[in-house]
Order: C-alpha cells, then structure tokens, then sequence
C-alpha cells in the first residue's frame, strides 16, 4: 500500500470533518467550487514559517528570496515583511517588486546578461547590490557612470568556485563549465576583483557564488563555503553571499535538509574557516515550494490494455514544466480522501498536444478514483506559475493565498481576451 507523505504537504494542511484536505483552515473542494481548476492554493502561514526559520538561521536582511522561484505582488511584500531580501533576476522581476511598494533597497540584482536597461534600472532605483557577472557587464557600468548614470552602485562580483553540486545538470551553476559568474581555476576571479577595485563605476562591497538549485548534500554548501572563504580572505571584503539552491522532498523516500539544518552547516564552516564577513544566503525554493500544491479536475481514464492506464487532467506542461525539463518527479492524490491507499498505478498527463505532456510518469491513486474527481500535485509552489506558459492557448492557472480559513485571489485566472492582450493582428 502506498500512502501519500505527511510531510509533502504544507504546515497547516489537515483532514476535516467530512474527509477532505483543508489547508489554511480552507476546503480544497470549496476553493475549487470558488476559483475553478487548475488552481495554485498557497498556505501562507507555511510561507511565512520558512521566511522565519531562514531570518532567525542567518539573520534579518541575511535571507534572500529568489523571486524567480514564485512571484507575485504578495509574494514580494510578504517577503519584505518577513525581513528578508529579494533577489530579482530580470528587469521584469525588479518591476513587479517594485510594484508592489517593496523598496529597491531590499532588492540584489542578478542576471548572467543584464541589458543596459535593466542595469539603469538597478541603479537609479538604487538596488541594494548588484551581482556583476562578467566583465562584458562591467563593461555597460562604465558607460552608464560616464553617461552620468549613478550613484556608484554597491556590487558583488558572482564567482564560479569549482564546486560540483549534486542536481540536475541543467540547474547546476557552480562547476567550471558554467553560464555564470567569474571562473575562479582559471584566473577571472581575481583579474574582476582587481578591475573592480579600480574601477569609479562600482563600488566593490563582496563576492557571492550559488552552485546549483535543489542540492540535497549538505556538505557541497559547506566545501562551497571553504573554497569562497579561502578565497575572500585576504581581500577584506564585509560582504560574502553563498548563495542557495537547497533542495525540498518532492515524492516519497525524499528527504532534505532543513533551513536550520543547512544554517548550521554553512554558520559551523563559516565560523571554522575564520571568515569575518557579513554573511548571507538564498534560500530558494525551500521558501515556496512545500507551501502549494496544484488542484486540477480529472478528466479522462484510459486505459491501454498490457501498456498502461493514463490519467488526464485539465492543465499539464504549462502550469509545470518541470516533469519535462528535468524529469522532475512528483505525488499526486484525491483531496476527498488524501491518505487513502493507492493502489491504482497510471501516467499522469496534461490537455497538451505532445506526448510528452506529463506531470507524473508513475502515478497511484486510489482504486476509486474516477472521471471528476479533483486531484491534487502538492510541492508546486516553486517553478510552476513562474515557469509557466500559455501552449496552445491555455489561460494560466489563479493563484490563491490560504489562512485563518480565509482564502484571498493574489492572481487572477487569465482569460482568453488576456492570451490577445499583446497581438496587434
């Protein structure tokens, strides 16, 4: 028998009365009943937990979000409420934070390709950092200062340390063969420090280095740590950022550090290795990811005798990639019976045109599932709405904020005028 695990599913999540999933004190058959599916149902107390938990590990202003992970305008303040930082990654970002009255001083301003525009941006809003990623970047800085752009903006120089964490290829970022940052084996490191040191466009206040999203081995952050310290020490600088990219549990038999954990680790190494900089970190998906979980309406049962039973919901690839891009695997359940045994095994796909339109390649429900039933992917709260889109001219998915028995529309579902919005004809 396989039940579905406790612990994928948000803080507040609980069993009512009449057998269904509440979370936030709310009803997943009444969200559904209210909002339609697909539907992204955030527990915003889980939210506000794990901005806690990374505030009192590294401190206030130490913790930095990573909007891409999940943003929106309530995203962005709770955020800031919860003192943290936000990491804005395009010049999109940086404007919907900014939007939503998040001051751009608790902004850090990433990106391997910044547009002149964006960096312009960055500085006259006066962003807290800005991490420099190549010296093409540092090339547009100076124009701008010569062009009277200003003031000095206060940066960090993005450094590749060499280090090989243990996740997806594609969402590895710290190994020498990388996109980002300043190589440090083969010398690009130190010739940065020295330009920006000596340049009057930047103003060098720290290093920062981030080598993969989703790692589960505590110990890559902490030699990550030993090699970034190692390096910082004799420059002196107050700032060093270690980035993030701590991974969450996302099927059964999963299981990752938590923030306090991890904030022991890279605290133990920092504090070992004699490093005197402020330090900071990104949390990443380990925020958002457990707070949400996607609702949709089963649709159709088929079954293909001797091959397999296929469950189609009514979203799919555009509400979350990640199955298709990374083979990312997921749980799924019915929220009217949430910890029934599943016995019945299937493909879980989408209404999209391509075979390969699948949420789980392995999917057990319970034997009674049927055509209508809701059905619910939890652990969806990072890189689904965020990483969405609208193939074949599916409207994106609302996004709901849950507590206290309150349920509160953060975005709307789009609608079919919405997918015209932009085309002239």
């Amino acid at each position: 028998m396989s039940q579905l695990p406790r612990i994928l599913l948000s803080d507040t999540a609980a069993v009512g009365d009449d057998g269904w999933l509440r979370i936030g004190g709310c009803s997943i058959r009444d969200l559904a009943a209210e909002f339609g599916t697909p539907l992204f149902v955030y527990d915003e107390q889980h939210i506000r937990n794990r901005c806690r938990e990374a505030v009192a590990a590294f401190g206030p202003q130490r913790a930095v979000y990573a909007s891409k992970a999940f943003l929106c305008k309530a995203m962005a303040r709770l955020a800031y409420e919860e003192e943290m930082r936000l990491d804005v990654a395009t010049g999109g970002e940086l404007h919907t934070v900014l939007a939503a009255g998040v001051p751009a001083s608790a902004c850090v301003m990433h990106g391997n390709n910044k547009s002149v525009a964006e960096l312009r941006t960055a500085i006259t809003e006066q962003v807290c950092h800005i991490v420099v990623d190549s010296f093409d970047e540092l090339d547009r800085i100076d124009v701008l200062n010569a062009e009277g752009v200003g003031p000095v903006p206060d940066v960090l120089l993005r450094i590749t340390p060499g280090v090989h964490a243990h996740t997806h290829e594609f969402i590895a970022t710290g190994q020498n063969d990388s996109k980002f940052g300043f190589n440090l084996a083969n010398g690009d490191a130190i010739r940065a420090v020295d330009r920006a040191r000596n340049s009057p466009s930047v103003n060098l206040v720290g290093l920062h280095c981030h080598i993969g999203s989703n790692v589960f081995a505590a110990s890559s952050f902490g030699k990550a740590a030993e090699v970034m310290a190692n390096f910082a020490a004799p420059l002196g600088l107050p700032e060093l950022v270690l980035g993030g990219g701590l991974g969450v549990a996302y099927v059964a038999g999963e299981e990752a550090p938590t923030l306090t954990q991890w904030g022991h680790v890279l605290r133990d190494a920092c504090q070992s290795l004699g490093v005197t900089a402020r330090v900071s970190v990104e949390p990443g998906r380990s925020i958002v990811a457990a707070a949400a979980l996607t609702v949709y309406t089963l649709g159709t049962i088929k079954h293909v005798p001797d091959v397999r039973t296929y469950f189609s919901v009514d979203g799919g690839m555009s509400d979350n990639p990640r199955p298709v891009l990374y083979g990312s695997g997921y749980e799924s359940f019915l929220p009217r019976a949430p910890f029934a045994d599943r016995t019945r095994h299937g493909r879980l796909v989408g209404k999209h045109c391509e075979s390969g339109d699948v949420l789980l390649f392995d999917a057990k429900l319970p034997a009674d599932a049927r055509v209508g039933d809701l059905l619910a992917t939890p652990v969806t709260g990072a890189y689904g709405r965020s990483m969405g889109s609208n193939y074949n001219a599916i409207t994106r998915p609302p996004v709901v904020f849950v507590g206290d028995g309150d349920a509160r529309l953060v975005i709307r579902r789009e609608t079919f005028d919405d997918l015209l919005a932009t085309d002239i004809g």
